[in-house]
């Protein structure tokens, strides 16, 4: 049995969202002491494999909650596409060590790119993505991105990291601020209009999503400054209050 420190600590989770991920049953405690603390068996870190394995394709909590408590849900399938994810990632980081260490040794000599592009990650995480697309949030995404061409989606994306760019802005007022609110509207109205119907619920998730830390937080951070990731998750807890 583990602490929540200690996953925190192996999983790279912080324990603020492992706390969150047990008040809304996604990964439930396995046991909690009188003392109040958290522990946690071997089959709740192979729960939280599989959680961030979803988190990594993008789904929500709530849609990661569905999957995972789903009769059919197929722990083989989902643990073999955790395995190819994390040999194309190896591939692909050989091929920028291969790539600097030739700049190093002799110079650029040929001005190709080819160890930066992440298409086949893309496309494997896209695919696996689909494999597991029963949710009506993602059967309506399918729908409406159905012919969707590659500029229109980055002109989308851009979009969307441009709200949070906003949201970088307005950091220092309060989350329940009326500027902040009617930022946190503004993203869900986007979502609903391009992707899916973002309930309130589906809202909320995602905005842990935001300020749970990794690839969500750091790029939100990017674009809006330290901070803004979680000062976001707060704005939109505040419009879901309303």
């Amino acid at each position: 049995m583990m602490t929540v420190h200690e996953v925190s600590k192996i999983s790279g989770v912080s324990i603020r969202a492992l706390h969150h991920y047990d008040k809304i049953g996604l990964l439930p405690a396995t046991e909690v002491t009188k003392a109040g603390y958290r522990l946690y068996d071997d089959k709740a870190l192979e729960r939280l494999q599989h959680i961030l394995l979803f988190k990594e394709l993008e789904f929500s909590l709530k849609e990661i909650k569905d999957i995972l408590d789903s009769p059919g849900f197929d722990r083989s399938k989902a643990l073999e596409q955790q395995i190819q994810m994390l040999e194309l990632r190896k591939e692909h980081l050989q091929n920028l060590i291969d790539l600097a260490w030739g700049i190093k040794t002799i110079g650029v000599k040929n001005m190709s790119f080819e160890a930066f592009d992440t298409k086949k990650i893309d496309e494997y995480a896209a695919k696996a993505k689909a494999s597991w697309g029963q949710t009506d949030a993602y059967k309506e995404y399918e729908q409406k991105s159905e012919g969707r061409t590659k500029e229109v989606q980055q002109k989308l994306n851009i979009e969307m990291m441009d709200i949070f760019a906003q949201f970088g802005k307005i950091k220092d007022q309060k989350p329940d601020s009326e500027e902040a609110i009617g930022l946190a509207k503004k993203l869900q109205d986007h979502i609903t209009e391009n992707y899916y119907t973002c309930t309130n619920e589906i809202l909320q998730s995602l905005g842990e999503m935001y300020a749970g830390g990794g690839d969500f937080t750091d790029n939100i951070d990017k674009v809006g400054g330290t901070g803004t990731a979680v000062f976001a998750s707060e704005a939109i807890k505040a419009l879901c209050k309303k």
